[in-house]
């Protein structure tokens, strides 16, 4: 009788438990359902109103780049007056929200993100899509759950899925703008309690984002060789090369940003120096580091002749667009460096500068981001499941070659990437430093010189 007295408040257990994960599931697939059709509603919108704009603007005569100069002015104003926190890159502002403020993000973001930022690329600002659509997402869903009164965990889980349905519309890759958005924000780690939210919202917002007609990233064909030894070799030394141009991506970006906050001139005057900067690159090497850059990504991996320079060049020229006052995002521009990076492999080493650009796409979006599994499965759904081999050690070998830093500095590094670094707190905040720092390096060599000498002693 007690055997079966246990046996029935155990089943009892099991089947409240069942009912308590039915009912998290219920309620989560109707959120991300919902923020998969609003999200994708309004992104397709703003793809639309962006593609309109960018023709309308090409449609007018050479002298239609010095629309810049007063599309940078705009920017830099509409934003600091209406949404001051909607300045800069979009993704940058929502992880910072969903680390520092709760997930709480102004709803005027979304307006004011989305017409600064069809400005900014229309005219030619080199800056990316994705940016804007990531944070007119997470905007959306907090407003959302402010109308559901969500405590503040389910709050920032919705907010993640507004993040992954942006992508997931801008770029038409479901998955990877699913992982891309739980991956993203911490370095180290990975909720897989919001990786279902966010893959019901990313698939629902690009089926809703493609029938409304917005566009997305051209679907590829290309060659991938099979799997071999000298492969893996090749992949290896492919992570290195596209780890160390993340590391030139991101350093280029901060350092200019820094240059443009350290200069002793008016606010007004930032835009029109970086407006002649661009306009100068575009005199010197051409119009295609201007804008979003879709075309060269395009050539690049159906194996055309990309200038030895143009990933430097296109990561020089996104910098100056956001650090003068422009609005956009960062991936698109790194999407190009990454492929225009690969293009020049290909064509160094005598490899396929197709299969190259492909790699090196994923490889930097991986080392500039930290989002080595996001980059692997984007390759997949890019260019087919073939590659995923090549990719994983490119974008697994780029990760680690980047280091501790990242195009998005309110990312969280919850883990180091090696042994030899550690968490430390300085100067009041969390960061990660050499092990061995403020040693010298001849003391670290004797120390282990004389760990090894007394283990072959005690050996005799």
């Amino acid at each position: 009788m007690v055997e079966l007295t246990t046996v029935m408040k155990m089943d009892t257990k099991i089947v409240r438990d069942e009912l308590w994960l039915l009912s998290s599931l219920l309620k989560w697939s109707f959120f991300s359902i919902m923020a998969g059709v609003v999200v994708g509603a309004v992104a397709a919108g703003f793809l639309i109103s962006l593609d309109w704009a960018i023709e309308y603007v090409s449609s007018f005569s050479r002298w239609r780049y010095l629309l810049i100069f007063p599309a940078l002015i705009f920017s830099l104003y509409f934003v600091r007056i209406l949404a001051p926190e909607a300045a800069g890159h979009g993704t940058e502002k929502v992880i910072d929200a969903v680390h520092r403020r709760a997930g709480i993000i102004d709803i005027k973001v979304v307006p004011v993100k989305l017409i600064a930022t069809i400005v900014t690329i229309a005219a030619g600002g080199s800056a990316g899509k994705e940016g804007p659509c990531a944070q007119i997402g997470a905007g959306l869903m907090y407003g959302l759950s402010k109308i559901f009164r969500l405590d503040e965990s389910d709050r920032k889980k919705l907010v993640i899925c507004g993040i992954s349905a942006g992508f997931s519309a801008v770029f038409g890759t479901p998955i990877t703008g699913a992982v891309f958005g739980v991956e993203v924000l911490f370095v180290g780690q990975m909720f897989y309690d919001v990786l279902l939210p966010s893959f019901i919202s990313g698939i629902v917002s690009c089926f809703v984002a493609a029938y409304l007609g917005a566009g997305h990233l051209p679907e590829f064909i290309i060659n991938v060789p099979l799997l071999a030894p000298n492969l893996i070799g090749w992949s290896l030394f492919a992570g290195i090369f596209f780890g160390t141009v993340s590391v030139f991506h991101i350093e280029c970006l901060h350092a200019v940003d820094k240059k443009f906050k350290s200069l002793n001139i008016a606010d007004w005057q930032k835009p029109l120096l970086g407006g002649t900067i661009l306009l100068a690159i575009s005199a010197l090497f051409g119009s295609r580091y201007l804008g979003l850059g879709m075309d060269t990504i395009d050539e690049a991996i159906r194996g055309g002749n990309i200038p030895i320079a143009a990933f430097a060049l296109k990561s020089f020229a996104m910098a100056v667009t956001l650090s003068c006052g422009g609005s956009g995002g960062v991936l698109t521009p790194t999407l190009f460096v990454g492929a225009a990076a690969g293009s020049l492999f290909g064509n160094l080493f005598g490899l396929d500068p197709s299969v190259g650009s492909a790699l090196g796409l994923a490889g930097v979006l991986a080392g500039s981001t930290n989002t080595p599994i996001a980059s692997t499965i984007l390759a997949m759904e890019l260019f087919g499941a073939q590659i995923a081999p090549l990719a994983g050690l490119v974008c697994a070998v780029s990760y680690v070659v980047a280091g501790h830093r990242s195009l998005y500095p309110s990312q969280v590094m919850l883990r180091p990437k090696a042994r030899t670094f550690v968490r430390r707190s300085v100067d009041g905040k969390t960061r990660i430093t050499g092990r061995f720092e403020g040693f010298s390096y001849g003391r670290v060599i004797r120390f282990h010189l004389e760990k090894i000498l007394n283990r072959i002693i005690k050996r005799k």
